[in-house]
């Protein structure tokens, strides 16, 4: 019977229309990778309730591994985060309107937890496909980082612990496109063509994450 990978994405935030976090878990529903069946959900941008949804799902699926994905805009390749920080502080408000200021996720959580993933495998494993990635050891404070917080804590208090990791994003390339020809300023970066948008294609973004579920279960 095949096990079960836990992968999620998030919806469109901050006006934009697109999140390539979104159609990469979208686009990897129900695939196979090994002996290894991926289940996708797709997270709303909404701090309130995001352990809670996190904890159902990670319940239900009792995956043998969690990969979430987020979307960086500026970040120019993959970015393997290492440590969820015990902290939300954003100006640009999540989905539901709510804005946060030096807000612990958890009151009585620690100051940080470490990603269980092999990252610095799987930075490699990419390397040598062509793809270019980074560690990093900041998942920065939005939700990306709540998600990460909370998950590496839900995941460690399974029975069967599973591995989790979270993977930032740059934009995707036909994004990018379509942002420069509509040129309509959004909450993230004011649009232009003189603007500075890093982004990788879709297909290759897609590979990236193959191998990182690959490189999870066989490192």
């Amino acid at each position: 019977m095949p096990r079960t990978v836990l992968l999620t994405g998030f919806e469109p935030f901050g006006g934009l229309a697109f999140n390539p976090a979104l159609e990469i878990a979208k686009a990897l529903q129900d695939a196979s990778i090994d002996d290894l069946r991926i289940r996708s959900e797709i997270l709303p941008v909404a701090f309130e309730g995001h352990a809670a949804r996190l904890e159902k799902l990670i319940r239900e699926a009792a995956p043998v591994l969690v990969v979430s994905l987020g979307l960086y805009g500026g970040e120019d390749m993959i970015r393997l985060e290492r440590i969820g920080v015990n902290l939300a502080d954003f100006d640009l408000a999540d989905n539901a309107g709510l804005k946060l200021r030096s807000s612990p996720i958890e009151t009585s959580g620690p100051a940080a937890r470490m990603a269980t993933l092999p990252c610095d495998e799987i930075r490699q494993a990419l390397l040598t496909r062509g793809i270019p990635a980074r560690l990093s050891n900041t998942a920065g404070a939005y939700l990306c980082n709540a998600t990460l917080y909370s998950t590496l804590r839900i995941c460690a208090e399974q029975p069967q612990k599973p591995r989790c990791g979270f993977i930032h994003l740059p934009y995707a390339t036909q994004q990018v496109a379509a942002m420069l020809v509509d040129e309509t300023p959004n909450e993230l970066t004011v649009v232009s063509p003189d603007a500075v948008l890093p982004s990788l294609p879709l297909e290759l973004m897609i590979e990236a994450v193959k191998i990182a579920i690959r490189t999870s279960m066989t490192t």
